[in-house]
């Protein structure tokens, strides 16, 4: 039996790590939810105060507290965060030469 551990380099988006489709969006939908559920409990919200600030149920919220994302768009997490006083600044710009393609990132300010 071998009990060598192997390591591999990631690419910093485990989605694409493990080769789903879509692994851009999949990690900014995952970093708006985390991001969404700590301002949710910086506020101590509850979830029902939160689905009545957010416009939307009690599950949905809580869909969104543990990582369920499977019926959110990036367009409705977005929509959420401006429901939680942030504003969205989209900015396009060229890949750098050092990739193959363009990636899609979320950041914070």
């Amino acid at each position: 039996m071998n009990d060598d551990i192997k390591l591999e380099k990631s690419t910093g988006n485990v989605f694409d790590d493990l080769g789903l489709p879509e692994a851009g969006e999949r990690l900014a939908k995952a970093d708006l939810a985390l991001k969404i559920a700590q301002i949710i409990n910086k506020r101590h919200l509850s979830q029902a105060q939160a689905a009545e600030l957010l416009g939307i149920t009690q599950p949905k919220v809580s869909a969104i507290l543990n990582g369920r994302l499977r019926g959110f768009s990036l367009e409705k997490l977005l929509h959420l965060m401006i429901a939680l006083d942030r504003d969205i600044e989209i900015v396009v710009k060229r890949k750098p030469r050092t990739k193959d393609h363009g990636e899609l990132r979320v950041k914070y300010a």
